[in-house]
This record gives C-alpha cells, structure tokens and sequence, in this order.
C-alpha cells in the first residue's frame, strides 16, 4: 500500500501586499497537484489586482508591481471563488493540503472571501473534510532541537529540495510539497503508519505547543508578544478588515 507522502497531493500558496492577515490583499495564488511522487504537477495560477496599494517592500519580494497588476490581475472576488472551490474539489477527493505556514495563507484566503464574497473558508469545508500538512508545523516537531531559522528557503536546503524561483506562489507550492514528501521519507517510522487526518488533528496540537513556547522565549527576552495558538485557520477577529 502506496504511504500518503507518495501517494496523491496538492499544494496552495500566495504572495501578498503584506502579512498582516487581518488587512493586507492576495496578489497572486497557485494550487499544484501531483497524482504521485515523481509525476508531472498540474499548476493553477491566479494573478490578482487587489485594489488596494501595492508597497514597494512586497514588490521587493515577489517581483510583482502595482502598474502590473492593474493591468494583468483580475478582480478578487471570482479569483477567491475559483481557489476555494478547487480547495473544496481536492478535499473531496481525498488529496491533502500541502501548505507552508497555514495559518498564513489560509487565514488570508478567509478574509478575502469574506472581503469579497461574504463566505468564509470554514464554511467551504463544514461537509468537506480539510486536511492540512504543514511542512512547518511536522519539521518542528520531527526535529525539533535543530539549530537554524525554518523558512520555506532553510527546508528546501535541509531536506535537498530544488526551490527554483522562490516567492513566486507555483514554485513555492511545489517546493512545500516536495519537502513533505522527502518529510514523509525520512521519518517514515513516525509517520507512514497515521493517516492526512490524524495527522492534521496531531498538528494542531503541536503547532499549539510550538506557539506556546515561542511566546515564553519572547517573554524570557522582556518582549510582550501573543503567538496564536490557532491552527490550520485564526478565527475571524472583530476588527478584521
């Protein structure tokens, strides 16, 4: 029997006007499948013109300009549509969802459709399962003493995945989900034996636990700072734009 980190995944991930989830905008999103390891990924990507001001320090990241967007993105409303209900298409063919960083993207994804569709995210999946691997959440865990910052870039190079193109949001998908495999791979005794559910169930309580102790480090250092606890998705806050 074929262990779920060979077997059939997707990938999403954005690149944004900022990282606030709260108020900043998508400006570009990509969904990458791959029916087996080692296959060819099918690649769906959004170029978003998100109506608001681009600044120059998101430019500076993922190369893409205001003028450009203007002129090439479409409007979010049909462009959050169409990414959710691929979300929602993926889950109910039994494919988890590889993403970097979840509480990110997906959080993200959440307030744009309540920006631009009066949905949420949450309501997508209440008959749909989600199951979310995070190759950030399962590193942490799986080899949590590791000196060294553990950004999309420091996985690629520690777990020998090609990240071409970095923060451009198909490459980047790509790269999550090759980590997860060679994840799966390396800590095969681990994981081979729990299933996408259990282990999305298990993440959120270590990515609980990670947050908990990322706060105590800022407290010990004299820094008041809250780390959500929350995850795949933040719940919706009152002042969310």
């Amino acid at each position: 029997m074929t262990c779920w980190y060979e077997g059939p995944l997707a990938a999403f991930d954005t690149e944004t006007t900022g990282v606030d989830v709260e108020t900043d905008r998508i400006v570009s999103a990509a969904v990458v499948v791959q029916d087996a390891a080692g296959t060819r990924p099918r690649v769906t990507r959004w170029l978003v013109n998100p109506g608001v001001p681009v600044p120059g320090a998101a430019t500076a990241v993922h190369g893409l300009t205001e003028e450009q967007l203007q002129h090439d993105g479409r409007w979010p409303a049909p462009v959050m549509y169409e990414i959710a209900e691929q979300l929602v298409e993926h889950a109910a063919l039994g494919r988890p969802l590889v993403v970097m960083n979840a509480p990110f993207d997906l959080t993200l994804l959440d307030r744009e459709l309540r920006r631009h569709r009066a949905s949420s995210l949450g309501r997508r999946f209440e008959t749909v399962p989600l199951r979310v691997l995070d190759p950030r959440v399962l590193d942490r865990h799986l080899d949590r003493y590791r000196k060294g910052r553990r950004t999309l870039t420091d996985l690629c190079a520690h777990y020998e995945v090609p990240l071409e193109a970095a923060h451009d949001a198909a490459a980047d998908a790509l790269a999550a989900l090759e980590v997860v495999r060679a994840l799966g791979r390396r800590y095969a005794a681990r994981l081979e034996r729990l299933s996408p559910a259990e282990l999305h169930t298990l993440q959120a309580a270590w990515h609980a636990a990670q947050a908990r102790g990322l706060q105590a480090w800022f407290a010990r250092g004299g820094t008041e700072e809250t780390v959500s606890t929350d995850w795949p998705l933040r719940p919706e806050l009152p002042t969310a734009a």
